[in-house]
């Protein structure tokens, strides 16, 4: 590369780093709002009017709210540079803004929406003045609601909000910093077994006991982890167990998460469940029914030019990556994502051991300390976008991953 335009690409970098600090005021605030205001999935009203106001304050945008799903936005800047008919490249940032049910924002998706907005805002400084791009560029800032359950992304991909959308940018809070983490494919199951209420003292043989087949489905899924492999899960409750004592249970309900790293697992592990449920049902006389009640979270695909790109940029602004990267099965709408757009989603520190999903994190999450992690990977991932608006290289070489990376999982 001629370096003319290493320079260029470097001073964009330095425009889109003054930007974010210019606005990091601004963008705590926005942070530590929607952190103050924890709402559950599908329920985030205070949140997408903040966000959409955020962006609403700057006229260059384009706001849509309640975009495809009642508290979904997105907001869009450009497009800029390239020739005359040539083809936009559309680069997304995602935000998330769903809380946990009891204890508010434990997984930092405010910090996730703040990222979003902060690479996005950044993007724009750093192309609002270039003329000789070498496509046309456009920004899309995406609100995708309910990650915690329900699967907003996927609604919002079945409804084509994405079907524009070239690359896609979006960064979580973790114990670390991580380009990549192999988070995991999600089925959902709710058993429901029907049996016949008695009177369990009087005469319980008039009875069919729904319980019996919720611990025998229960004991018999926790006899099957014995031969899963060692990177599949499987863990649930029971969810309803009876009414009283002395009344033989006429109906149970089990949910149950299911979880494997690749797809082509995933009908064997579903298969291996369902002959466990269903063998409770036949030892016990009960009818069993079984759904799968929320759409599957896949597997997030690996990009490696994106993940480099990351890497190099991070620690640039001194970012430390661990060779070891510690072990996470957690899971996440944006796998389906990260199956129909090129994309990236790493994980990254904000100045605390605690783990996910605590009140420990809840805490950190809004703490002020947290900023400075949150600003620094905001900067990262508008710096990576950066790099693969200017270099059509580059874009042909993530766009090769992602090829690559889907034909990896048949």
């Amino acid at each position: 590369m001629l370096s003319g335009d290493m320079e260029k690409r470097q001073q964009m970098k330095d425009d889109l780093q003054r930007c974010i600090d210019a606005h990091k005021d601004e963008l705590h605030s926005l942070s530590r709002d929607i952190w103050s205001n924890p709402e559950v999935a599908g329920n985030e009203k205070h949140a997408h009017d903040r966000l959409v106001r955020f962006f609403s304050q700057d006229q260059t945008w384009t706001v849509q709210s309640h975009y495809k799903l009642p508290t979904a936005f997105r907001a869009s800047w450009g497009p800029v540079g390239g020739g005359v008919g040539d083809p936009v490249l559309n680069v997304g940032f995602l935000c998330e803004y769903d809380a946990l049910p009891g204890i508010g924002h434990a997984c930092g998706h405010n910090l996730i929406a703040e990222v979003g907005a902060a690479a996005a805002v950044g993007l724009k400084a750093a192309l609002e003045n270039q003329t000789e791009l070498p496509v046309p560029v456009k920004i899309t800032v995406l609100g995708t609601p309910a990650e915690e359950a329900l699967g907003g992304k996927i609604e919002l991909i079945n409804a084509g909000a994405f079907a524009d959308i070239d690359l896609v940018f979006m960064a979580h809070p973790a114990q670390q910093d991580a380009s990549f983490h192999p988070c995991i494919i999600i089925e959902e199951m709710l058993v429901k077994y029907y049996g016949k209420a008695s009177h369990a003292a009087a005469y319980p043989w008039e009875g069919v006991n729904a319980l019996d087949a919720a611990v025998l489905a229960y004991n018999n899924i926790s006899v099957l982890r014995q031969q899963l492999k060692p990177d599949w899960r499987i863990h649930g409750i029971i969810k309803h167990g009876g009414e009283k004592p002395n009344i033989i249970p006429a109906y149970t309900e089990l949910e149950f998460y299911l979880r494997v790293p690749l797809l082509k697992d995933l009908c064997d592990l579903k298969a291996k469940a369902e002959a466990c449920f269903r063998a409770a049902a036949g030892a016990t006389g009960c009818q069993v029914e079984i759904t799968f009640p929320t759409p599957t979270y896949y597997n997030i695909l690996p990009n490696a030019t994106l993940a480099s790109m990351y890497e190099s940029n991070g620690k640039a602004l001194g970012i430390h990556f661990p060779e070891q990267t510690a072990s996470f099965c957690g899971s996440t709408d944006f796998g389906n994502v990260s199956f129909i757009v090129p994309g990236i989603h790493p994980f990254f520190y904000i100045c605390t051991d605690a783990l996910n999903h605590t009140e420990e994190y809840t805490e950190a999450a809004g703490a002020e300390k947290a900023q400075l992690y949150t600003l620094r990977t905001a900067k990262a991932l508008s710096m990576t976008a950066v790099d693969v608006v200017c270099c059509p290289d580059l874009l042909k070489k993530v766009r090769d991953d992602f090829r690559l990376a889907k034909l990896k999982q048949k």
